[in-house]
């Protein structure tokens, strides 16, 4: 039986790889500022937590799945974050989810999504977070995620990355072969290609997992996950994601091995490739990237698929009934 090594809480980050822009400095009153906003939002979601609630549906047309629920906490908890980067920093800008965007032109963007996985929050669910990323000329150089109900907390920042104020670092599988795959959910991947370089990748890992929405990149950076693969993002659901894996060793990138920015948002199409080993990243990539190319088929495992033989079988099956039914009258 092989068992998975612990994660290590105290290896320094892995050195970058090549062809990929080492992340300027963040000023710690910056870092200390994020995890400010991170509570702030946590006591407004927390006092909505598992109690009767409105929900309403935002319709966004031309996305794989359409229909997305928000409530009063989101709402409230962006904008409770949004008053403080406007009083603290009245000259940075900010992209909510919730709430709009302001001057984000500006040398420092505050990017954020109140809660990330408001589904699993109306169901009860603590595998939510609130994402705060900080971005110096539209590259994330500062990433929070925060689940408020378990009180735990990762910050990517500056080369390292803390779980609750403890270093943390990716450790996975070197091969698809052995690799726990996460995603929301299989229904995020629009159908076509990308929906066919999805279940490709699928059927070469050792496990599919869906569920987690941030969560599973959290626990990818804490060494407990392998891969994450998804589409359908927005620039307020991956940019908080990047410092957080890349500090603690990880590589993050779209589909084509880009880097991930509030830029490249339309090229990326909103693909994020998260993994905790370069070999592992590597092999996904070849996967799942230049989607004009050709691939083949993925293995189909519904009942369509196997309709004409599980067909035939019934039928062999009846007629070998009724033969045995006349032998024995």
């Amino acid at each position: 039986l092989a068992l998975r090594a612990p994660p290590s809480e105290t290896r320094e980050c892995a050195m970058p790889q090549a062809g990929v822009v080492p992340r300027p400095t963040v000023e710690p009153e910056l870092v200390t500022f994020a995890e400010r906003l991170a509570d702030e939002a946590g006591k407004i979601i927390r006092t909505y937590w598992r109690c009767p609630i409105d929900i309403e549906s935002k319709d966004e047309p031309g996305r794989p799945v359409a229909e997305s629920p928000v409530t009063i906490a989101d709402r409230e908890a962006e904008r409770a974050m949004r008053a403080l980067i406007s009083s603290k920093y009245p000259s940075h800008g900010i992209y909510g989810e919730e709430l709009g965007q302001v001057n984000v032109d500006a040398e420092y963007v505050w990017v954020l999504d109140p809660i990330d996985g408001t589904k699993s929050f109306i169901t009860g669910k603590p595998l939510f977070g609130t994402l705060i990323a900080l971005l110096r000329h539209g590259r994330p150089v500062l990433g929070v995620i925060d689940q408020c109900i378990l009180r735990e907390r990762w910050v990517g920042a500056n080369g390292r990355t803390l779980m609750n104020g403890k270093q943390v670092t990716c450790r996975g599988a070197p091969r698809l072969a052995d690799a726990m795959l996460y995603a929301t959910t299989p229904h995020m991947f629009a159908p076509g290609d990308e929906e066919t370089r999805f279940a490709i990748l699928r059927e070469k890992v050792k496990r599919p997992l869906y569920g987690c929405d941030c969560y599973a990149y959290a626990l990818l950076s804490s060494g407990f996950v392998d891969l994450v693969v998804e589409a359908d993002l927005g620039v307020y659901d991956y940019c908080a994601l990047v410092p957080v894996v890349a500090c603690a060793g990880g590589r993050i990138t779209d589909w084509n091995g880009e880097e991930l920015t509030l830029h490249t948002a339309k090229e990326a199409n909103a693909r994020v490739l998260a993994a905790a080993t370069q070999s592992l990243w590597a092999e996904a990539l070849e996967v799942l990237s230049d989607l004009t190319g050709s691939h083949p088929a993925p293995p189909s495992t519904s009942f369509l698929s196997h309709g004409p033989s599980l067909l035939a079988g019934g039928l062999l099956g009846a007629a070998t009934a009724m033969a045995l039914l006349r032998a024995v009258k």
